[in-house]
């Protein structure tokens, strides 16, 4: 049994600094649920150098996480991201200052419904 083990992470960020964080707690054994956008996902996939078109980044960074895709801007993808958040211990995210506000989803909302849960 890994130190993380009985943690469930919502990662909601892309490129570098959310998904190595993510990756840290995926290592520790935590139960991390990557969102990613639709069409492309992560831009990390697609960053640097390739192997059969996936990026090396990515085949380190997404490493020991599940993922699914959300459009944020939706309000029907909003309730399914509180719905999770709700059964999460730490959602990441590293989006602009404000962003996760204008989409009706920051701390004081999400914090609702889950009274626990820690937001970095």
């Amino acid at each position: 049994m890994k130190a993380l083990s009985d943690l469930r992470v919502l990662e909601l960020g892309q490129l570098l600094a959310a998904p190595f964080a993510g990756y840290h707690f995926a290592g520790f054994g935590a139960e991390v649920i990557k969102v990613e956008p639709p069409q492309h996902g992560d831009p990390m996939r697609s960053w640097r150098k390739l192997h059969e078109g996936t990026s090396l980044w990515w085949y380190s960074l997404g490493r020991n996480k599940k993922s699914i895709t959300l459009d944020l801007r939706k309000p029907e993808a909003a309730a399914i991201l509180r719905q999770l958040a709700a059964k999460c211990d730490v959602l990441i995210e590293n989006f602009r200052p404000g962003r996760m506000e204008v989409w009706r989803l920051g701390y004081y909302v999400l914090s609702r419904d889950n009274p626990r849960l820690l937001m970095v």
